[in-house]
């Protein structure tokens, strides 16, 4: 799975990459497993509204796990393949 992801008010504020979560500066946030969003020790935290298109949109009350990112950056970031590359 991959896509973006978009907050209540419609702004981009994460990435999905396989089944995990990165902010916009391409740092690892959450794991997701499914429709539910997990931290890296494996605490649920939240969930996606809808995982049947590209760019998922976070629920109200989810909006909390990725505050201060008003906008997206002008150049998306880079991550690593499952071959190590980029």
């Amino acid at each position: 799975m991959s896509g973006k992801i978009f907050n209540s008010r419609g702004i981009h504020v994460a990435v999905v990459v396989g089944a995990e979560i990165y902010d916009l500066t391409g740092k690892k946030l959450y794991n997701l497993k499914g429709l539910n969003i997990y931290r890296p020790s494996g605490e649920l935290v939240g969930h996606l509204n809808d995982a049947t298109r590209s760019d998922k949109r976070l629920p109200h009350s989810t909006d909390r796990l990725f505050p201060g990112t008003p906008y997206a950056p002008a150049a998306p970031p880079k991550f690593r393949d499952d071959r190590g590359g980029y």
